[in-house]
């Protein structure tokens, strides 16, 4: 009886942890892993954003197969001895190997030349690069990256100082849409008849800097400053700033 019952006891605990494991949540996820994400930034000046958010998009935050069974949350191909699943995925003695290996590929050759081109705290600049560079090829494999960082504010990792200007991303490529009017020419969009987006003010809070509303808007700390005539980044509670 007493040994049916240390059966149960430890089904049910079991299933428990299963549970937990199973039910992390990203930002869970990225509690854990913030600290050596950041170490290997410091070490090799690659934002701790970047690397999370890679980890969480191709692992699906620690839960895809891979993962689990392989400790590889980089997707990154390679030889392993898992008995488990049948893959072409390298894998791990742990989590912390991957996040290593990650990094080692930047140095690569197809890769080395971002860390001449962007700093720690261009996490745009250096999600687009490595799509640009082969790492995957989806064509929205960095507009996901980027998402990610913005939706945790992973950016809130990488260090940055108060007074930092983020680079202005580059400008989509693309036609414009035209509408056409009975009895005149083609015309663009942006200059059809109440197409206009009315003046926004925000007023700063305690805690408050430039990069983070910025980022907060989907504008840049620099486009700010030219907007509402700043010299320098440093804010003031109450202080309204135009959008």
């Amino acid at each position: 009886m007493m040994k049916n019952l240390l059966l149960i006891w430890l089904s049910i605990t079991l299933l428990g942890t299963t549970t937990i494991a199973h039910g992390q949540t990203i930002q869970d996820y990225v509690e854990e892993h913030t600290e050596h994400a950041q170490e290997l930034m410091r070490e090799n000046e690659v934002p701790a954003s970047v690397i999370l958010a890679v980890a969480i998009h191709e692992s699906a935050a620690g839960k895809s197969k891979i993962a689990r069974h392989l400790n590889n949350h980089f997707g990154i191909k390679g030889p392993n001895n898992s008995t488990v699943i049948n893959s072409s995925y390298r894998g791990y003695d742990a989590v912390e190997d991957s996040y290593d290996s990650f990094v080692e590929v930047l140095h690569n050759s197809s890769f080395n030349k971002l860390f001449d081109k962007y700093d720690q705290y261009d996490y745009n600049g250096w999600a687009r690069g490595i799509q640009r560079n082969g790492y995957a090829s989806s064509r929205t494999w960095a507009s996901q990256v980027i998402a990610i960082i913005k939706k945790y504010e992973l950016y809130q990792y990488d260090d940055r100082p108060d007074d930092y200007i983020a680079p202005t991303p580059p400008a989509p490529v693309g036609r414009k849409k035209r509408h056409y009017s009975a009895g005149s020419k083609y015309r663009s969009s942006s200059k059809k008849k109440g197409y206009a987006s009315s003046k926004k003010t925000y007023t700063v809070r305690k805690g408050d800097n430039l990069n983070r509303i910025a980022e907060s808007r989907g504008t840049t700390a620099k486009e700010l400053m030219r907007k509402n005539g700043l010299k320098k980044s440093a804010l003031q509670p109450g202080q309204k700033i135009r959008l």
